[in-house]
């Protein structure tokens, strides 16, 4: 058991030295974070992130997301971001686990979140998450985000909203089989995220790129990428 412990542990510190390489060729200078989407893995792989430096950590479901809280609530100082897609129900669970929301794509939820993160105690940071993807409106795609030109009537209701937080934006690059150029859509994406900045100067917050695409997202502006398979393997298929 050890022995497996050990030879995990070199894995990931091969593939978080390994990712931090990709970013640095990149970054020119900026400070780029990284997100690691621990999805379907044990809390232990957390726990040896954690050690190895790594500490935020992103789930996009609330059940697995509020479990792994609690098996890691030994774990001061890491942070824990949802990037699933929000359901009604399960606002009041995730504020007590997240600190940040990257989903935020409907306007109807921001009353609701607010009011759960008053219930937590705690003032949540969100992410409007924008669609890249034009292609989604047409065929009926449900990737998420919202139209960029709705992202001002977000920004209009997050003011009115004292316990929630305006990071910044979130997107998820285009199907590159949909021939789409992904390094526009990225640069689409910070155009919206200087819009939000004129009103919200701390909002400066982009979330965008994943293990296919963030160098095209860095050189487009992003400053957290979210890796997963990247850093903690290929994961089994889950329903």
């Amino acid at each position: 058991m050890r022995e497996n412990a050990s030879l995990r542990a070199q894995e990931l510190d091969r593939n978080l030295q390994a990712a931090h390489r990709r970013i640095d060729a990149v970054r020119e200078g900026r400070r780029v974070d990284l997100l690691v989407i621990s999805k379907t893995y044990p809390s232990a792989d957390i726990h040896i992130l954690s050690g190895l430096g790594q500490q935020a950590f992103g789930e996009n479901r609330d059940q697995e997301g509020k479990s792994k809280y609690v098996e890691c609530e030994d774990l001061d100082s890491i942070s824990w971001h949802m990037v699933g897609q929000l359901q009604s129900k399960k606002l009041n669970s995730v504020a007590r686990w997240a600190d940040t929301v990257e989903t935020l794509d409907r306007l109807e939820l921001i009353v609701a979140l607010d009011r759960a993160a008053a219930q937590a105690n705690k003032t949540l940071r969100v992410l409007i998450q924008v669609n890249l993807d034009p292609a989604e409106f047409r065929e009926g795609m449900n990737r998420g985000g919202v139209n960029p030109e709705m992202v001002p009537d977000f920004v209009a209701e997050l003011e009115k909203a004292p316990h929630l937080t305006l990071g910044g934006v979130m997107g998820v690059g285009p199907h590159p089989q949909m021939g789409a150029d992904v390094g526009a859509a990225f640069g689409q994406l910070a155009g919206v995220a200087a819009l939000v900045q004129k009103s919200n100067p701390e909002a400066t917050m982009i979330s965008a790129g994943m293990s296919g695409d963030l160098e095209h997202a860095i050189r487009a502006g992003a400053t957290q990428v979210r890796l997963g398979s990247a850093i903690l393997g290929e994961r089994p298929n889950v329903q």
